[in-house]
C-alpha cells in the first residue's frame, strides 16, 4: 500500500454534512467489534486523519455520541449517516470509508476485532485478521 496520504471529500446521505480532509491514510480497516456493528448496522470500515485536518460544513448537524471513555462517534442528525469516530485524547479521527466520495484511492487492508464478528457472515477475502487492534489471529 502506498505511503502517500490523500486529500478526500465526502458527506452524509442527505448532503447536510460535507467534509474535506487532508493527510488521509489510503488504508481502510474493517472493524468487527460489537460496538461498531451495533452503531453502523454491519461492519465498520474506516480510514483516518488528524482531527485538525478535517474541515466540516454542516457541523451543527452532527450529533456526537460518547461511545467509550476514549472516543465518540459522529453521525448526521438529519439522515443518520455514520461519518466519524474521534479520539478524545489525541488529534485523530476515523472517517467512515463509505462517506468518502468516489472515485478514491482507498483500499481495504485488514480486519480487526474478528473474535467479535457477527455469526451471520464470514470473512473470506484473505486479508490480515486481528483479535483486537494488533494481535494477529491465533498469535
Amino acid at each position: 500500500m502506498s505511503e502517500d496520504l490523500l486529500e478526500v471529500s465526502g458527506g452524509c446521505y442527505c448532503g447536510g454534512v460535507r467534509f474535506r480532509a487532508t493527510g488521509v491514510r489510503p488504508e481502510v480497516t474493517e472493524c468487527h467489534c460489537s460496538q461498531c456493528r451495533k452503531q453502523s448496522g454491519h461492519r465498520y470500515a474506516s480510514t483516518g486523519a488528524k482531527t485538525s485536518d478535517i474541515a466540516i460544513e454542516g457541523a451543527d448537524k452532527i450529533t456526537w455520541y460518547r461511545a467509550s471513555p476514549m472516543a465518540e462517534r459522529g453521525f448526521c442528525s438529519v439522515c443518520g449517516s455514520t461519518l466519524f469516530w474521534r479520539r478524545l485524547d489525541q488529534d485523530y479521527s476515523g472517517i467512515l470509508a463509505a462517506s468518502i466520495d468516489e472515485p478514491n484511492e482507498l483500499a481495504l487492508t485488514k480486519h480487526i476485532f474478528v473474535e467479535s464478528k457477527g455469526g451471520y457472515y464470514e470473512i473470506t477475502d484473505g486479508l490480515p485478521r486481528y483479535d483486537g487492534y494488533d494481535r494477529p489471529v491465533g498469535g
